[in-house]
Protein backbone atom coordinates (compact mmCIF):
# COMPACT_ATOMS: atom_id res chain seq x y z
CA UNK A 1 0.00 0.00 0.00
CA UNK A 2 2.80 2.99 0.87
CA UNK A 3 4.41 1.92 -2.50
CA UNK A 4 1.26 2.29 -4.31
CA UNK A 5 0.24 5.50 -2.61
CA UNK A 6 3.88 6.82 -3.50
CA UNK A 7 3.83 5.77 -6.99
CA UNK A 8 0.52 7.58 -7.25
CA UNK A 9 2.32 10.86 -5.72
CA UNK A 10 5.05 10.89 -8.05
CA UNK A 11 2.53 10.86 -10.90
CA UNK A 12 0.45 13.71 -9.50
CA UNK A 13 2.82 16.88 -10.74
CA UNK A 14 2.33 19.94 -8.68
CA UNK A 15 1.18 23.08 -10.17
CA UNK A 16 1.66 26.69 -8.25
CA UNK A 17 -0.78 29.13 -8.80
CA UNK A 18 -0.36 33.02 -8.92
CA UNK A 19 -0.90 33.24 -5.11
CA UNK A 20 1.95 30.53 -4.38
CA UNK A 21 0.17 28.06 -3.20
CA UNK A 22 0.48 24.74 -4.44
CA UNK A 23 -1.99 22.12 -5.33
CA UNK A 24 -2.14 18.79 -7.58
CA UNK A 25 -2.51 18.80 -11.34
CA UNK A 26 -4.68 16.12 -12.89
CA UNK A 27 -4.48 15.56 -16.95
CA UNK A 28 -7.22 18.36 -17.20
CA UNK A 29 -4.85 21.13 -15.12
CA UNK A 30 -1.92 19.79 -17.11
CA UNK A 31 -3.66 20.89 -20.34
CA UNK A 32 -5.03 23.75 -18.56
CA UNK A 33 -1.40 24.76 -17.00
CA UNK A 34 -0.12 24.46 -20.68
CA UNK A 35 -2.83 26.66 -22.09
CA UNK A 36 -1.44 29.61 -18.89
CA UNK A 37 1.83 28.89 -20.53
CA UNK A 38 1.12 29.77 -23.89
CA UNK A 39 -0.84 32.78 -23.11
CA UNK A 40 1.78 33.91 -21.22
CA UNK A 41 4.35 33.37 -23.62
CA UNK A 42 2.02 35.17 -25.89
CA UNK A 43 1.91 38.27 -23.41
CA UNK A 44 5.90 38.72 -23.28
CA UNK A 45 6.44 37.92 -26.92
CA UNK A 46 3.55 41.26 -27.31
CA UNK A 47 6.13 43.55 -24.63
CA UNK A 48 9.13 42.75 -26.29
CA UNK A 49 11.32 44.99 -27.81
CA UNK A 50 11.88 44.93 -32.08
CA UNK A 51 15.41 43.52 -31.04
CA UNK A 52 14.05 40.83 -28.93
CA UNK A 53 11.50 40.20 -31.20
CA UNK A 54 13.75 39.50 -33.91
CA UNK A 55 15.93 37.23 -31.68
CA UNK A 56 12.43 35.14 -30.77
CA UNK A 57 10.80 34.92 -34.43
CA UNK A 58 13.65 36.21 -36.85
CA UNK A 59 11.06 38.36 -37.72
CA UNK A 60 13.20 41.63 -39.42
CA UNK A 61 11.71 45.02 -37.34
CA UNK A 62 11.05 46.62 -40.43
CA UNK A 63 8.37 49.07 -38.25
CA UNK A 64 11.64 50.16 -36.59
CA UNK A 65 13.46 50.64 -39.71
CA UNK A 66 11.01 52.49 -41.15
CA UNK A 67 10.83 54.83 -38.68
CA UNK A 68 14.34 55.74 -38.69
CA UNK A 69 13.87 55.93 -42.29
CA UNK A 70 10.84 58.22 -41.50
CA UNK A 71 13.21 60.84 -39.01
CA UNK A 72 15.95 61.07 -41.79
CA UNK A 73 13.34 62.78 -44.99
CA UNK A 74 10.63 64.24 -42.52
CA UNK A 75 13.97 65.63 -40.89
CA UNK A 76 14.80 66.90 -44.93
CA UNK A 77 11.42 67.87 -45.65
CA UNK A 78 11.41 70.33 -42.38
CA UNK A 79 14.49 71.89 -43.72
CA UNK A 80 13.79 72.35 -47.14
CA UNK A 81 10.58 73.86 -46.17
CA UNK A 82 12.38 76.24 -43.35
CA UNK A 83 14.29 77.42 -45.68
CA UNK A 84 11.29 78.33 -48.35
CA UNK A 85 9.64 80.02 -45.44
CA UNK A 86 12.35 81.55 -44.64
CA UNK A 87 12.70 83.56 -47.68
CA UNK A 88 9.09 84.04 -47.64
CA UNK A 89 9.26 85.90 -43.90
CA UNK A 90 12.53 87.78 -44.80
CA UNK A 91 10.32 88.76 -48.48
CA UNK A 92 7.95 90.14 -46.64
CA UNK A 93 9.68 91.65 -43.64
CA UNK A 94 11.82 93.26 -45.98
CA UNK A 95 8.98 94.86 -48.01
CA UNK A 96 7.36 95.91 -44.82
CA UNK A 97 10.13 98.06 -44.20
CA UNK A 98 10.06 99.35 -47.50
CA UNK A 99 6.30 100.73 -47.76
CA UNK A 100 6.92 102.57 -44.46
CA UNK A 101 10.11 104.31 -45.92
CA UNK A 102 8.08 105.11 -48.61
CA UNK A 103 4.77 106.09 -47.52
CA UNK A 104 5.77 107.55 -44.28
CA UNK A 105 7.42 111.15 -44.41
CA UNK A 106 11.02 111.67 -42.88
CA UNK A 107 10.66 107.89 -41.37
CA UNK A 108 13.56 106.79 -39.34
CA UNK A 109 13.97 102.88 -38.57
CA UNK A 110 14.97 103.35 -34.95
CA UNK A 111 11.07 105.40 -34.79
CA UNK A 112 9.30 102.26 -35.39
CA UNK A 113 6.44 102.07 -32.95
CA UNK A 114 6.87 105.96 -31.89
CA UNK A 115 5.81 107.33 -35.36
CA UNK A 116 3.07 109.87 -34.71
CA UNK A 117 1.94 112.99 -35.13
CA UNK A 118 0.85 116.59 -33.29
CA UNK A 119 -0.58 118.93 -35.29
CA UNK A 120 -3.59 119.20 -38.09
CA UNK A 121 -1.10 120.59 -40.45
CA UNK A 122 0.77 117.07 -40.31
CA UNK A 123 -2.09 114.84 -40.67
CA UNK A 124 -2.92 116.88 -43.89
CA UNK A 125 0.39 116.76 -44.85
CA UNK A 126 1.20 113.22 -44.35
CA UNK A 127 -2.06 111.97 -46.09
CA UNK A 128 -1.22 113.99 -49.45
CA UNK A 129 2.58 112.88 -49.03
CA UNK A 130 1.07 109.33 -48.89
CA UNK A 131 -0.58 109.60 -52.20
CA UNK A 132 1.47 111.75 -54.30
CA UNK A 133 3.95 108.74 -53.73
CA UNK A 134 1.97 106.19 -54.65
CA UNK A 135 0.88 108.15 -57.88
CA UNK A 136 4.93 108.03 -58.51
CA UNK A 137 5.39 104.62 -57.38
CA UNK A 138 7.21 103.72 -60.24
CA UNK A 139 9.38 106.58 -60.23
CA UNK A 140 10.38 106.07 -56.59
CA UNK A 141 11.22 102.39 -56.20
CA UNK A 142 14.01 100.67 -56.36
CA UNK A 143 11.92 97.01 -55.97
CA UNK A 144 9.61 95.75 -58.46
CA UNK A 145 6.60 96.94 -57.53
CA UNK A 146 3.52 97.57 -59.39
CA UNK A 147 0.01 98.79 -59.59
CA UNK A 148 -2.44 95.42 -58.45
CA UNK A 149 -5.32 95.56 -61.52
CA UNK A 150 -8.65 94.30 -61.81
CA UNK A 151 -10.60 94.34 -65.25
CA UNK A 152 -7.64 96.42 -67.17
CA UNK A 153 -8.15 99.05 -64.55
CA UNK A 154 -5.90 99.89 -61.64
CA UNK A 155 -6.76 99.08 -57.78
CA UNK A 156 -7.50 102.42 -56.70
CA UNK A 157 -6.30 104.11 -53.27
CA UNK A 158 -8.52 104.49 -50.66
CA UNK A 159 -9.00 107.12 -48.01
CA UNK A 160 -11.34 106.07 -45.38
CA UNK A 161 -12.25 108.10 -42.04
CA UNK A 162 -14.00 106.94 -39.04
CA UNK A 163 -15.59 109.84 -37.06
CA UNK A 164 -18.29 110.41 -34.43
CA UNK A 165 -22.18 111.47 -35.99
CA UNK A 166 -22.23 114.26 -33.74
CA UNK A 167 -20.59 115.60 -31.15
CA UNK A 168 -20.22 119.16 -29.32
CA UNK A 169 -17.28 119.61 -27.06
CA UNK A 170 -16.29 122.12 -25.27
CA UNK A 171 -13.17 121.53 -22.58
CA UNK A 172 -13.46 124.75 -21.62
CA UNK A 173 -16.75 124.63 -19.85
CA UNK A 174 -16.65 121.06 -19.12
CA UNK A 175 -19.50 120.33 -21.21
CA UNK A 176 -19.71 118.10 -24.08
CA UNK A 177 -22.51 115.97 -25.99
CA UNK A 178 -21.34 112.96 -28.41
CA UNK A 179 -23.65 111.03 -30.42
CA UNK A 180 -21.76 107.33 -30.03
CA UNK A 181 -22.31 105.87 -33.69
CA UNK A 182 -19.69 105.42 -35.89
CA UNK A 183 -19.30 106.85 -39.43
CA UNK A 184 -17.05 106.07 -42.41
CA UNK A 185 -16.43 107.68 -45.43
CA UNK A 186 -14.33 107.21 -48.21
CA UNK A 187 -12.46 108.52 -51.12
CA UNK A 188 -10.92 106.89 -54.00
CA UNK A 189 -7.74 108.08 -55.75
CA UNK A 190 -6.50 105.76 -59.23
CA UNK A 191 -2.81 106.84 -60.22
CA UNK A 192 -3.47 109.80 -62.43
CA UNK A 193 -4.00 112.86 -60.16
CA UNK A 194 -1.44 114.84 -58.02
CA UNK A 195 -1.24 116.48 -54.56
CA UNK A 196 0.68 118.98 -53.35
CA UNK A 197 -0.63 120.34 -49.77
CA UNK A 198 -3.51 119.68 -47.75
CA UNK A 199 -5.52 122.30 -49.35
CA UNK A 200 -5.39 120.64 -52.99
CA UNK A 201 -6.63 117.41 -51.30
CA UNK A 202 -10.12 119.17 -49.35
CA UNK A 203 -10.24 121.43 -52.68
CA UNK A 204 -10.06 118.69 -55.53
CA UNK A 205 -11.48 115.58 -53.60
CA UNK A 206 -13.39 117.41 -51.20
CA UNK A 207 -11.76 115.76 -48.03
CA UNK A 208 -11.84 117.24 -44.72
CA UNK A 209 -11.41 116.26 -40.96
CA UNK A 210 -13.45 117.07 -37.94
CA UNK A 211 -10.56 116.36 -35.70
CA UNK A 212 -13.29 116.56 -32.91
CA UNK A 213 -15.24 113.87 -33.74
CA UNK A 214 -12.62 111.75 -35.50
CA UNK A 215 -11.52 108.56 -34.66
CA UNK A 216 -8.87 106.76 -37.41
CA UNK A 217 -8.09 107.48 -40.74
CA UNK A 218 -7.02 104.38 -42.80
CA UNK A 219 -5.64 104.53 -46.49
CA UNK A 220 -5.48 101.62 -48.59
CA UNK A 221 -3.60 100.25 -51.66
CA UNK A 222 -2.66 97.49 -52.91
CA UNK A 223 0.88 97.00 -54.60
CA UNK A 224 2.17 93.48 -56.76
CA UNK A 225 5.99 92.44 -57.07
CA UNK A 226 7.69 89.19 -57.60
CA UNK A 227 10.45 87.27 -54.84
CA UNK A 228 13.15 86.09 -57.53
CA UNK A 229 15.08 84.71 -55.08
CA UNK A 230 13.77 81.66 -55.06
CA UNK A 231 15.18 80.86 -58.32
CA UNK A 232 18.58 80.71 -56.68
CA UNK A 233 17.03 77.39 -54.74
CA UNK A 234 16.13 75.80 -58.52
CA UNK A 235 12.46 76.71 -57.38
CA UNK A 236 9.49 78.55 -59.11
CA UNK A 237 9.23 82.31 -58.10
CA UNK A 238 6.40 83.60 -55.92
CA UNK A 239 4.40 86.56 -57.10
CA UNK A 240 3.03 88.55 -53.83
CA UNK A 241 -0.01 90.93 -53.75
CA UNK A 242 0.32 93.25 -50.93
CA UNK A 243 -2.75 94.61 -49.18
CA UNK A 244 -1.17 97.61 -46.80
CA UNK A 245 -2.71 99.60 -44.66
CA UNK A 246 -1.60 103.29 -43.34
CA UNK A 247 -3.41 104.13 -39.92
CA UNK A 248 -3.71 107.56 -37.89
CA UNK A 249 -5.20 106.35 -34.80
CA UNK A 250 -7.17 109.04 -32.83
CA UNK A 251 -9.06 106.98 -30.42
CA UNK A 252 -7.41 108.42 -27.61
CA UNK A 253 -8.28 111.93 -28.62
CA UNK A 254 -5.26 113.02 -26.69
CA UNK A 255 -3.06 114.95 -28.88
CA UNK A 256 -0.94 112.06 -30.22
CA UNK A 257 -2.21 110.63 -33.57
CA UNK A 258 -0.13 107.28 -34.08
CA UNK A 259 0.50 106.03 -37.53
CA UNK A 260 1.41 102.96 -38.24
CA UNK A 261 1.67 100.17 -41.78
CA UNK A 262 0.02 97.18 -41.41
CA UNK A 263 0.14 94.70 -44.31
CA UNK A 264 -1.11 91.63 -45.74
CA UNK A 265 0.64 89.73 -47.91
CA UNK A 266 -1.21 87.00 -50.48
CA UNK A 267 0.78 84.70 -52.35
CA UNK A 268 -0.88 84.13 -55.81
CA UNK A 269 -0.50 83.13 -59.92
CA UNK A 270 2.66 81.89 -60.53
CA UNK A 271 1.63 78.51 -61.15
CA UNK A 272 3.21 75.35 -62.02
CA UNK A 273 1.96 71.70 -62.11
CA UNK A 274 5.69 70.68 -61.40
CA UNK A 275 5.70 69.54 -57.72
CA UNK A 276 8.93 68.10 -56.18
CA UNK A 277 8.72 64.04 -55.74
CA UNK A 278 10.28 63.98 -52.49
CA UNK A 279 7.01 65.04 -50.45
CA UNK A 280 5.48 62.19 -52.13
CA UNK A 281 7.98 60.05 -50.53
CA UNK A 282 6.69 61.19 -47.46
CA UNK A 283 3.54 61.01 -47.60
CA UNK A 284 3.84 57.18 -48.50
CA UNK A 285 6.18 56.60 -46.02
CA UNK A 286 4.02 58.43 -43.32
CA UNK A 287 0.51 56.45 -44.63
CA UNK A 288 2.67 52.91 -44.22
CA UNK A 289 3.76 53.85 -40.82
CA UNK A 290 0.16 55.07 -39.38
CA UNK A 291 -1.08 51.48 -40.87
CA UNK A 292 1.52 49.61 -39.06
CA UNK A 293 0.87 51.50 -35.81
CA UNK A 294 -2.55 51.59 -36.03
CA UNK A 295 -2.57 47.89 -36.48
CA UNK A 296 -0.52 47.26 -33.49
CA UNK A 297 -2.48 49.61 -31.56
CA UNK A 298 -5.96 47.65 -32.71
CA UNK A 299 -3.81 44.25 -31.81
CA UNK A 300 -2.88 44.98 -28.10
CA UNK A 301 -6.60 46.39 -27.31
CA UNK A 302 -7.93 43.12 -28.27
CA UNK A 303 -5.11 40.88 -26.27
CA UNK A 304 -6.15 43.14 -23.46
CA UNK A 305 -9.48 42.13 -23.41
CA UNK A 306 -8.18 38.74 -24.00
CA UNK A 307 -6.27 39.41 -21.04
CA UNK A 308 -8.93 40.70 -18.94
CA UNK A 309 -11.37 37.31 -19.65
CA UNK A 310 -8.82 35.47 -19.36
CA UNK A 311 -7.24 36.77 -15.81
CA UNK A 312 -10.91 36.16 -14.34
CA UNK A 313 -11.76 33.06 -15.37
CA UNK A 314 -8.11 31.52 -14.37
CA UNK A 315 -7.77 34.13 -11.27
CA UNK A 316 -11.57 35.44 -10.21
CA UNK A 317 -9.92 38.97 -10.12
CA UNK A 318 -10.86 42.05 -12.42
CA UNK A 319 -7.57 43.59 -13.64
CA UNK A 320 -6.85 47.08 -13.08
CA UNK A 321 -7.18 50.30 -15.48
CA UNK A 322 -3.48 50.34 -14.96
CA UNK A 323 -2.68 47.18 -16.44
CA UNK A 324 -5.09 47.24 -18.79
CA UNK A 325 -3.72 50.75 -20.24
CA UNK A 326 0.08 49.09 -20.70
CA UNK A 327 -1.83 47.44 -23.91
CA UNK A 328 -1.73 50.80 -25.30
CA UNK A 329 1.62 51.51 -26.31
CA UNK A 330 1.72 55.39 -25.96
CA UNK A 331 4.43 55.45 -28.07
CA UNK A 332 2.36 54.24 -31.10
CA UNK A 333 -0.48 56.60 -30.31
CA UNK A 334 2.81 59.89 -30.38
CA UNK A 335 3.77 58.08 -34.02
CA UNK A 336 -0.02 58.25 -35.45
CA UNK A 337 -0.36 61.38 -34.19
CA UNK A 338 2.67 63.06 -36.13
CA UNK A 339 2.20 60.59 -38.87
CA UNK A 340 -1.49 62.79 -39.77
CA UNK A 341 0.67 65.69 -39.01
CA UNK A 342 2.93 65.08 -41.36
CA UNK A 343 0.79 63.87 -43.78
CA UNK A 344 -1.74 66.95 -43.66
CA UNK A 345 1.75 68.96 -43.53
CA UNK A 346 3.08 67.69 -46.84
CA UNK A 347 -0.07 68.14 -48.64
CA UNK A 348 -0.47 71.62 -47.83
CA UNK A 349 3.12 72.06 -49.19
CA UNK A 350 2.15 70.44 -52.15
CA UNK A 351 -0.38 72.85 -52.53
CA UNK A 352 1.81 76.20 -51.43
CA UNK A 353 4.05 74.78 -54.68
CA UNK A 354 1.36 75.29 -56.77
CA UNK A 355 0.31 78.31 -55.56
CA UNK A 356 -3.06 76.88 -54.93
CA UNK A 357 -2.63 77.49 -51.17
CA UNK A 358 -0.47 80.32 -49.61
CA UNK A 359 -1.42 79.10 -45.19
CA UNK A 360 2.36 79.36 -44.54
CA UNK A 361 1.32 79.26 -40.81
CA UNK A 362 -0.65 76.30 -40.59
CA UNK A 363 2.06 74.24 -43.10
CA UNK A 364 4.52 75.21 -40.62
CA UNK A 365 2.74 74.78 -37.32
CA UNK A 366 2.10 71.08 -38.54
CA UNK A 367 5.33 69.97 -40.14
CA UNK A 368 6.82 71.93 -37.07
CA UNK A 369 4.95 69.64 -34.51
CA UNK A 370 5.49 66.61 -36.64
CA UNK A 371 9.06 66.60 -36.57
CA UNK A 372 8.70 67.21 -33.21
CA UNK A 373 7.24 64.62 -32.12
CA UNK A 374 9.40 62.53 -34.69
CA UNK A 375 12.48 63.22 -32.46
CA UNK A 376 11.11 63.30 -29.07
CA UNK A 377 10.12 59.71 -30.24
CA UNK A 378 13.54 58.54 -31.09
CA UNK A 379 13.33 58.21 -26.63
CA UNK A 380 11.63 55.19 -27.33
CA UNK A 381 14.45 53.41 -29.32
CA UNK A 382 17.00 55.15 -26.43
CA UNK A 383 14.73 53.30 -23.75
CA UNK A 384 15.92 49.73 -25.12
CA UNK A 385 18.94 50.15 -23.42
CA UNK A 386 18.30 49.70 -19.60
CA UNK A 387 20.78 52.80 -18.72
CA UNK A 388 17.99 54.90 -20.63
CA UNK A 389 15.30 53.10 -19.95
CA UNK A 390 14.82 54.55 -16.54
CA UNK A 391 13.92 58.18 -17.70
CA UNK A 392 10.89 57.04 -20.10
CA UNK A 393 9.40 55.09 -16.99
CA UNK A 394 10.16 57.81 -14.55
CA UNK A 395 8.33 60.08 -16.65
CA UNK A 396 5.54 57.42 -17.44
CA UNK A 397 5.11 57.33 -13.57
CA UNK A 398 5.35 60.66 -12.33
CA UNK A 399 3.20 62.30 -15.25
CA UNK A 400 -0.08 61.53 -13.02
CA UNK A 401 1.29 63.00 -9.74
CA UNK A 402 2.90 66.00 -11.64
CA UNK A 403 -0.57 67.00 -13.41
CA UNK A 404 -2.22 67.27 -10.63
CA UNK A 405 0.38 69.03 -8.68
CA UNK A 406 0.20 71.97 -11.52
CA UNK A 407 -3.65 71.88 -11.46
CA UNK A 408 -3.37 72.99 -7.86
CA UNK A 409 -0.26 75.21 -8.42
CA UNK A 410 -2.12 76.86 -11.31
CA UNK A 411 -4.88 78.50 -9.67
CA UNK A 412 -2.34 80.20 -6.94
CA UNK A 413 -0.70 81.34 -9.85
CA UNK A 414 -4.00 82.75 -11.44
CA UNK A 415 -4.62 84.48 -8.50
CA UNK A 416 -1.28 86.37 -8.33
CA UNK A 417 -1.76 87.10 -12.23
CA UNK A 418 -4.95 88.72 -11.68
CA UNK A 419 -3.83 90.85 -8.23
CA UNK A 420 -0.65 92.19 -10.48
CA UNK A 421 -2.66 92.79 -13.71
CA UNK A 422 -5.12 95.08 -11.61
CA UNK A 423 -3.02 96.98 -8.98
CA UNK A 424 0.67 96.98 -11.06
CA UNK A 425 -0.54 97.35 -14.30
CA UNK A 426 -1.00 101.48 -14.49
CA UNK A 427 2.05 101.27 -12.79
CA UNK A 428 4.34 98.89 -14.22
CA UNK A 429 5.06 97.73 -18.44
CA UNK A 430 5.41 94.28 -17.70
CA UNK A 431 1.83 94.25 -15.58
CA UNK A 432 -0.04 96.25 -18.24
CA UNK A 433 -2.22 93.17 -19.45
CA UNK A 434 -2.90 90.29 -18.74
CA UNK A 435 -0.87 87.78 -21.22
CA UNK A 436 2.49 90.09 -20.16
CA UNK A 437 1.59 89.28 -16.09
CA UNK A 438 1.67 85.81 -16.61
CA UNK A 439 4.75 85.82 -19.02
CA UNK A 440 6.41 88.67 -15.94
CA UNK A 441 5.23 85.93 -13.45
CA UNK A 442 6.72 82.78 -15.46
CA UNK A 443 9.96 84.43 -15.99
CA UNK A 444 10.17 85.56 -12.31
CA UNK A 445 9.93 81.85 -11.53
CA UNK A 446 12.59 81.17 -13.32
CA UNK A 447 14.80 83.48 -12.05
CA UNK A 448 15.11 85.72 -14.77
CA UNK A 449 15.03 89.76 -14.93
CA UNK A 450 14.29 89.72 -11.31
CA UNK A 451 15.78 93.21 -10.14
CA UNK A 452 14.48 95.36 -13.13
CA UNK A 453 10.90 94.19 -12.06
CA UNK A 454 11.82 95.69 -8.69
CA UNK A 455 13.32 98.64 -9.98
CA UNK A 456 10.48 100.28 -12.19
CA UNK A 457 8.60 99.94 -8.89
CA UNK A 458 10.68 102.78 -7.19
CA UNK A 459 9.69 106.09 -8.51
CA UNK A 460 5.71 105.31 -7.38
CA UNK A 461 3.62 106.13 -5.13
CA UNK A 462 4.32 104.41 -1.62
CA UNK A 463 1.29 102.90 -1.13
CA UNK A 464 1.40 100.96 -4.52
CA UNK A 465 5.79 100.77 -4.26
CA UNK A 466 5.15 99.12 -0.34
CA UNK A 467 1.97 96.46 -2.23
CA UNK A 468 4.55 95.74 -4.93
CA UNK A 469 7.41 94.93 -2.29
CA UNK A 470 4.70 92.18 -0.29
CA UNK A 471 3.69 91.53 -3.72
CA UNK A 472 6.60 90.01 -5.62
CA UNK A 473 9.03 88.67 -2.25
CA UNK A 474 5.43 86.68 -1.65
CA UNK A 475 4.88 85.37 -5.32
CA UNK A 476 9.03 84.72 -5.49
CA UNK A 477 9.43 83.13 -2.04
CA UNK A 478 6.10 80.81 -2.71
CA UNK A 479 6.69 79.72 -5.86
CA UNK A 480 10.44 79.28 -6.05
CA UNK A 481 11.22 77.97 -2.65
CA UNK A 482 7.99 76.12 -2.00
CA UNK A 483 6.21 75.37 -5.17
CA UNK A 484 9.12 74.51 -7.14
CA UNK A 485 10.99 72.17 -4.45
CA UNK A 486 7.95 70.26 -4.15
CA UNK A 487 7.50 69.68 -7.98
CA UNK A 488 11.44 68.66 -8.36
CA UNK A 489 10.71 66.64 -5.25
CA UNK A 490 7.58 64.69 -7.13
CA UNK A 491 10.29 63.56 -10.34
CA UNK A 492 12.66 62.57 -7.45
CA UNK A 493 10.64 60.43 -5.63
CA UNK A 494 9.34 58.68 -8.63
CA UNK A 495 12.89 58.57 -10.36
CA UNK A 496 14.15 56.54 -6.78
CA UNK A 497 11.55 54.36 -6.48
CA UNK A 498 11.86 52.88 -10.22
CA UNK A 499 15.51 53.25 -9.56
CA UNK A 500 14.87 50.76 -6.55
CA UNK A 501 12.40 48.40 -8.47
CA UNK A 502 15.07 48.17 -11.21
CA UNK A 503 17.78 46.80 -8.99
CA UNK A 504 15.48 44.43 -7.21
CA UNK A 505 13.44 43.79 -10.14
CA UNK A 506 10.57 43.89 -8.53
CA UNK A 507 7.56 43.57 -10.44
CA UNK A 508 5.10 46.41 -9.82
CA UNK A 509 1.69 45.38 -11.08
CA UNK A 510 -0.26 42.06 -11.79
CA UNK A 511 0.44 42.07 -15.28
CA UNK A 512 4.52 42.44 -14.95
CA UNK A 513 4.07 39.51 -12.37
CA UNK A 514 2.16 37.42 -14.58
CA UNK A 515 4.76 38.00 -17.56
CA UNK A 516 7.65 37.16 -15.23
CA UNK A 517 6.84 33.52 -14.43
CA UNK A 518 7.62 32.96 -17.62
CA UNK A 519 11.34 32.17 -17.78
CA UNK A 520 11.29 31.42 -21.73
CA UNK A 521 14.31 33.55 -23.48
CA UNK A 522 13.64 35.31 -26.66
CA UNK A 523 16.53 32.38 -27.96
CA UNK A 524 14.70 29.60 -26.85
CA UNK A 525 12.65 28.95 -29.57
CA UNK A 526 9.92 28.85 -27.52
CA UNK A 527 7.89 31.98 -29.64
CA UNK A 528 8.66 30.41 -33.28
CA UNK A 529 4.58 30.16 -33.17
CA UNK A 530 2.02 32.24 -32.22
CA UNK A 531 0.09 30.23 -30.63
CA UNK A 532 -3.78 30.96 -29.38
CA UNK A 533 -4.81 30.29 -26.19
CA UNK A 534 -7.55 27.28 -26.58
CA UNK A 535 -11.50 28.40 -26.54
CA UNK A 536 -12.17 26.78 -22.87
CA UNK A 537 -9.80 28.61 -21.49
CA UNK A 538 -11.98 32.02 -21.41
CA UNK A 539 -14.44 29.82 -19.58
CA UNK A 540 -14.38 29.12 -16.38
CA UNK A 541 -16.63 26.10 -16.16
CA UNK A 542 -14.30 24.33 -18.18
CA UNK A 543 -10.78 25.45 -16.41
CA UNK A 544 -11.92 24.20 -13.06
CA UNK A 545 -14.00 21.60 -13.74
Amino acid sequence: MAEDSEQLLASRPEERTLNGRCRWSTPTQTLQSKVVEDFRRRLKYFFMNPCEKYRARGRKPWKLMLQILKIAIITVQLVSFGLSNEMMVTFKDENLMTFRHLFLKEYKDHRLGNYALYTKADVYDHISYIIDRYINLQNLTVGNLAYDSADGKYTPLSVCQEFYRNSSIDPGNETFDIDPHIDKECISIYPVQSFDNHNSLATHVNFSLDFKRLLSVNIYLALKTINLQTVRHHELPDCYEFHIMIKFDNRAHSGKIKVKVENDARIYECRDWNVEGAYSVVILSCFISLILCMRSVINGIQLQFEFNIFFHAYYNKIVSWSDRMEFVNGWYILIIVSDTLTITGSALKIGIQTKYLTNYDVCSILLGTATMLVWVGVIRYLGFFKKYNILILTLRAAFPNVIRFCCCAAMIYLGYCFCGWIVLGPYHDKFRTLDKVTECLFSLINGDDMYATFLKMRHEGYMVWLFSRLYLYSFISLFIYMVLSLFIALITDTYETIKHNQQDKVPVSQLQAFIAECRDQPESGRYQTDEEPAACCLSPCCCFG
